[in-house]
């Protein structure tokens, strides 16, 4: 995105602007990141997280779940990743699988009221700005090896040929054709009904390794190795088609839809493999998880990676700093999201102490934005551990790090394309309160996109005006349908003092139209003014999607904003409108 701090010319005309002049330094320091995903895990394996009970009327489980996302959006974050299948289960309505337990009390049984919470989980963190990523356990069948409680649906009961018992559990054996096409299924049937942002897979895939116990897939691999590869290079290969064609599934379905993975931080120690990282991990997932994260990676497979990098900056072993570095070489352009055990915090045991301490969060946060160009945001685990404010961290985040909002970053080889700006910003000034309402473009962008939602940017005098510095975004509005007209009511302007407003418009990939802008002098009792954008020559607009396009697409050319636009003002007057560690989620 091409920067805006540059000033056209024709902003001078504006009779405001001698007072905003963009030469005076900011007074308070440099900004905070504006693109920077911030989330939490919503856990419901065991009620980790949520509901807080199973079998819960839907009244009480939404409540509990907004009472989550209010403490996520106090916190400033800006997206949610929520367990909806944990042991081959379902939070939501499917002909695939069975209601999950950790819902209703029983697996099978559905909710009360014939609900289907998942479209609510969905409205609810967008309506809290957030993104929601559906978090799938592709592999886990059960939690235990008790079979008689499993429900007909269970795919456990139709096809037992398709399970392996280890650790007294029940897991997909990876290396069954079926097995991949039944997950695949069952993602895209969810990808199909609803409006999720992402697709999410946690770090379980082979099992973790464990004294005693073998995985007993020698039949699998007997007939389904048809290049004769070693145990371990078949194991990853099955993995990675999985995630290969997935990833191609999604792309065919729902090119917005954004695909991710949550790993075991270490790929490889350095000891073992020349491109690991310098650690002693017990537990590196190419070698013991058969997952081959970094060539999701490098092959595109992916759009972003989070590795679990839940050990603490002096945690000997595996030090998260070099950790960290180490991940910053080799994300490969797809975006990084640094996963954080906060949920260390609340633990008691004596490893890792350092953890104990409310430094130690911000410490790695600040230590991830020394890689501004590398890694993207952090994800929390778990929810708990950001809305009970361990040590006072949810307090450091809400009045330091994050103390200003953060868009989502862009992911550019699915869309790079921002959608056209509102078609009227209208300003109603009086003495107490400051009111703008915007009219969308039910245009859409040559890429068939409309906007999402809208962000509103407020100046005072001697601030730089351009849309690059969050501290001065005032309100970040999404309608619940696209198309409505929006409104903000500002109640903190102060009587007397010019500002100036800039109004964005952003797609769901977070990509941002070029603003329209108001300003006003705060002089008179009553001021209404008009704004729209500048007029530009652009090519008939495309309203259908375009082909899906291939896993790995090329670096587009960056589009050039237009000039600015001139701003009318008429006062007094009404506006002419114009037209883990090894085992966490699995709580061993």
């Amino acid at each position: 995105m091409l920067s805006w701090l540059l000033l056209p010319a024709a902003w001078a005309q504006a009779p405001s602007l001698s007072a905003l002049a963009p030469s005076l330094e900011e007074a308070d320091g440099p900004a905070p990141p504006k693109r920077e995903l911030r989330a939490f895990w919503i856990a419901t394996v065991a009620n980790i997280d949520w509901p807080n009970q199973r079998g819960e009327a839907p009244e009480h489980y939404r409540r509990e779940y907004r009472r989550l996302l209010d403490a996520g959006q106090r916190a400033g974050l800006n997206a949610v990743f929520v367990q909806i299948r944990p042991v081959s289960d379902a939070f939501y309505k499917s002909d695939l699988e069975p209601w999950s337990k950790y819902l209703t009390g029983r697996q099978g049984k559905a909710p009360a009221e014939g609900d289907d919470p998942l479209p609510f989980l969905i409205a609810e963190a967008h309506r809290h700005g957030m993104e929601f990523h559906a978090w799938f356990n592709p592999y886990r069948a059960t939690m235990d090896s008790v079979t008689r409680t499993l429900a007909p649906l269970h795919p456990l009961k139709r096809h037992p040929d398709w399970f392996i018992k280890y650790s007294n559990q029940y897991l997909y054996n990876p290396g069954l054709p079926d097995v991949r096409a039944h997950i695949t299924r069952v993602i895209m049937d969810v990808v199909r009904r609803y409006d999720i942002d992402g697709v999410h897979f946690d770090d379980y895939f082979y099992p973790y390794p464990e004294v005693g116990q073998v995985f007993h897939d020698e039949l699998a691999y007997q007939n389904q190795n048809p290049d004769k590869l070693g145990l371990a290079d078949w194991r990853r290969q099955n993995v990675n088609v999985l995630i290969r064609d997935l990833n191609d599934s999604i792309r065919s379905a729902k090119r917005w839809v954004k695909f991710g993975i949550s790993p075991f931080g270490v790929w490889m120690n350095k000891s073992a493999d020349p491109l690991g990282s310098d650690t002693r991990a017990g537990q590196p997932s190419y070698s013991n998880l058969y997952a081959d994260s970094r060539l999701w990676l490098k092959e595109g497979w992916i759009d972003y990676i989070a590795p679990q990098l839940y050990w603490s900056t002096k945690f000997r072993l595996v030090p998260y700093a070099t950790l960290l570095e180490w991940w910053t070489r080799n994300h490969f352009d797809r975006h990084l999201y640094i996963g954080h055990g906060t949920y260390r915090m609340l633990e008691s045991t004596r490893s890792d102490t350092t953890w104990r301490t409310g430094r130690e969060l911000p410490r790695q946060i600040r230590l991830n934005r020394d890689y501004p160009g590398d890694v993207h945001g952090s994800i929390f685990f778990s929810a708990k551990s950001v809305a009970t404010n361990p040590l006072h961290t949810t307090d450091s985040l809400r009045l330091d790090l994050y103390r200003a909002p953060a868009l989502v970053p862009v992911m550019p080889w699915l869309d790079s394309l921002a959608p056209r700006p509102v078609r009227e910003l209208v300003l109603n000034r009086t003495a107490r309160v400051t009111t703008l309402t915007w009219t969308p473009d039910l245009v859409p962008a040559a890429d068939g996109d409309l906007a999402a939602y809208y962000v509103l940017y407020r100046f005072e005098r001697g601030q730089v005006m351009g849309p690059n510095d969050p501290r001065r975004i005032l309100a970040v509005v999404r309608p619940t349908n696209l198309g409505q007209p929006g409104t903000f009511a500002d109640t903190t302007a102060q009587a007397g003092l010019a500002y100036a407003y800039y109004l964005t418009a952003v797609d769901r990939l977070h990509n941002e139209s070029i603003p329209v802008r108001v300003f006003t002098e705060g002089k008179l009792p009553v001021e209404v003014l008009a704004a729209a954008p500048p007029a530009v020559a652009t090519k008939p607009p495309v309203a259908a999607r375009p082909a899906p396009r291939p896993p790995v697409a090329a670096t587009p050319r960056p589009q050039p904003h237009p000039a600015a636009d001139a701003v009318k003002t008429k006062p007094k007057e009404k506006p002419r409108r114009r037209g883990f560690f090894a085992r966490l989620f699995g709580l061993k």
